[in-house]
């Protein structure tokens, strides 16, 4: 893979505060997206058999819930360590130990495990998860450009790997449930993913990533905001990261397995609800679901929005609504099961890293 042109620039200026007023849209637009995603669920809880949906659910038990929670592990491994992988070239800041302040896999997966709590809990859009962990391994001893990079480049590729693993679900539903208006729509909705993933990569490799930081600097300099020179090497990072083709290739496998095991991930929560089903219609319903999950973006925990889209896809696999319902709320309960614990590690290492900035997480 060819490298990106490197450019890089530095300032320093004194801090100033003006971002009160453009932070009220983002809070009306998860209010609204909340609103939107609480009618989706009480229109499907109206529509379908609330009680089947519970009886399903008291099923599966303490255990069953113990069992996909302690699943749901490995797709988090296989997640930190694509991270890991493609992020390998992060340095330490200047006058911290390289040894003691360089990030391994199991300080990856801690991040992870907090990205994914933000992500799943947090009522703010599906990113705010990377800016969190991005700012942790800047109190880690990573530079922010470098941080912000690694994390940019993770979500690229996760992303990436995502539209080829729900380009395979589609052509598994082809082949199971036959032509379908759904196949086609989503179909059509991918090939747009698709160019708009392929136009990221491309705009990154042609300077983006250089224009935004020089458009922050600028900034800096305007608003006499010293911290925007940390923002300086944001592109060579980025350039750092997808310099070597077996690494970015190594680091894609990892996060295509994790999305494999999420299809997984998804015949477990149906044994336990009493449906069995094989791999395939696994790996459907896993990349149908979360890419709705994530058309949802704008709706908090794309409430409403995943229930909805289960529902769909299960029909056409001929498994009832009401079952669909309770797979939904499965995967909810394993995220707050999980989700909770990351917040509070998020705050507890923010916490220590503050008392001692290249302590390991």
């Amino acid at each position: 893979m060819r490298p990106f042109r490197r450019t890089s620039t530095v300032t320093t200026g004194r801090p100033t505060s003006s971002e009160s007023s453009q932070r009220r849209h983002p809070k009306l637009g998860a209010l609204i997206g909340g609103l939107v995603g609480l009618g989706l669920i009480g229109w499907l809880f109206s529509s379908y058999d609330v009680v089947r949906v519970l009886d399903a659910l008291a099923h599966v038990g303490v255990w069953g819930l113990a069992t996909i929670v302690a699943f749901h592990l490995s797709q988090m491994f296989f997640s930190a360590l694509g991270w890991e992988t493609i992020a390998r070239g992060e340095p330490a800041l200047s006058g911290a130990p390289a040894s003691s302040s360089r990030p391994r896999l199991k300080d990856y997966l801690a991040l992870r495990w907090i990205r994914e709590a933000v992500n799943n809990l947090l009522p703010i859009a599906q990113v705010g998860g990377e800016f969190v962990v991005a700012r942790l391994l800047q109190k880690r001893g990573v530079r922010l450009a470098q941080a912000i990079g690694g994390t940019v480049a993770d979500l690229l590729l996760e992303i990436s790997t995502q539209v080829v693993f729900t380009f395979l679900g589609v052509a598994l539903l082809a082949r199971i449930a036959g032509h379908s208006d759904v196949a086609v729509l989503a179909t059509r909705a991918l090939w747009v993913a698709t160019v708009i993933v392929a136009g990221a990569f491309v705009a990154l490799r042609l300077g983006l990533a250089a224009l935004i930081e020089r458009a922050v600097l600028r900034l800096g300099r305007a608003l006499a905001w010293p911290a925007s020179a940390e923002i300086g090497g944001l592109h060579a990072a980025l350039a750092d990261c997808f310099h070597s083709a077996p690494r970015v290739a190594l680091a894609a496998l990892w996060h295509l397995i994790g999305w494999l095991l999420g299809g997984l991930e998804v015949c477990l929560i149906l044994h336990f609800l009493g449906v069995d089903i094989g791999f395939g219609p696994g790996l459907v319903i896993e990349s149908f679901g979360q890419a709705l999950k994530a058309v949802g973006f704008a709706v908090p925990g794309a409430i409403g929005v995943q229930e909805g889209g289960l529902v769909v896809v299960c029909r056409l696999l001929n498994i009832p609504a009401e079952i669909a319902i309770a797979m939904s709320l499965l995967k909810r309960a394993r995220e707050i099961v999980l989700g909770v614990p990351g917040l509070v590690l998020w705050h507890r290492t923010g916490a220590k890293l503050a008392a001692a900035p290249a302590a390991s997480l």
